[in-house]
């Protein structure tokens, strides 16, 4: 038998018994537009990962995946695991057996950036199984959105957070974690930004696009209570993922120049090291400006 192409569909048209496990991995996709191969596994599990990747080349090829072709144009493409999103199958099949499946992202279409795209989704689905990991409880976007305000459940873009002064921010992504002492819960939330490096950190002028812009208007959002007004939830830190420690340096050194205060987390992770799950995201040390380092997942 001729080895199968990862980049291009080759259909036998054999029928494939679905399992309840193949169900599981459509809805996963569902809730994270693009996952690799070693995220699906490490959310999925099974008693062989080679026979875990063998059953997503075979859902593949009979059209229940798809695999973006954007991945294939990085020179270092065939070593890495390979990302995997909902096909026309899949979706299909979760149609016919009902239940709307919510996107715990906010990537509806297919998005213009997509290595900034599938950072996030790996950056939320690191946090996820960190949180499972822990024994937290990871609070998805869809959950928040229930509970909020009927404006903000009408809206269009209901992420995005209105700013005292006019305009909004649109986070790349907003959860919360449930934390547990004994019968006691308590609940932290946080909007995520994950930061190639492709806005200027600071600009000479105060109108000009730059990050410490973006993270002010943060500040200004949550001291008026926007994010209570608009999400229904009672607190926010906004998390900042970069992929360079030399800009994580320069972030920090410009938020302690500006002041912001307390809300906001800092972490670099280099993008090769977002190829497997990165479970230890939550509970490893965030920098802050100023302030000791701060684990997220910590009551």
């Amino acid at each position: 038998m001729n080895r199968r192409s990862r980049m291009k569909r080759t259909r036998t048209g054999r029928r494939i018994e679905l399992s309840a496990r193949d169900i599981e991995l459509f809805k996963l996709l569902v809730r994270y537009r693009y996952l690799r191969s070693s995220y699906l596994y490490a959310f999925l599990g099974g008693a062989s990962e080679t026979r875990f990747k063998e059953r997503l080349g075979d859902l593949f090829h009979e059209g229940y995946l798809d695999r973006p072709r954007e991945q294939w144009e990085f020179a270092d493409a065939r070593c890495r695991p390979v990302v995997h999103e909902i096909g026309a199958g899949g979706l299909r099949v979760l149609k016919d057996l009902g239940g709307a499946v919510e996107s715990t992202t906010f990537l509806k279409s297919a998005p213009r950036q997509y290595r900034h795209a599938l950072m996030i989704c790996e950056a939320l689905a690191s946090i996820e199984l960190g949180c499972r990991q822990s024994g937290l409880r990871f609070v998805a976007w869809p959950e928040i959105l229930e509970k909020a305000p009927e404006a903000t459940r009408s809206s269009a873009a209901p992420w995005r957070l209105p700013l005292p002064s006019g305009g909004h921010l649109a986070p790349d992504g907003v959860f919360g974690i449930e934390y547990r002492e004994g019968a006691a819960k308590s609940y932290r939330f946080f909007a995520l930004e994950a930061d190639r490096g492709t806005m200027p950190v600071a600009r000479a002028r105060p109108k000009q696009t730059s990050y410490i812009a973006k993270l002010a208007a943060y500040r200004d959002a949550i001291s008026a209570g926007a994010h209570t007004a608009n999400w229904g939830v009672p607190n926010l830190l906004v998390l900042t993922l970069t992929i360079a420690p030399f800009r994580l340096a320069f972030v920090l050194e410009k938020v302690a120049e500006a002041r912001l205060g307390a809300p906001f987390l800092f972490k670099a992770v280099a993008e090769a090291d977002l190829v497997h799950p990165a479970p230890a995201l939550p509970t490893e040390p965030w920098a802050r400006a100023g302030l000791p380092p701060f684990s997220i997942a910590a009551i």
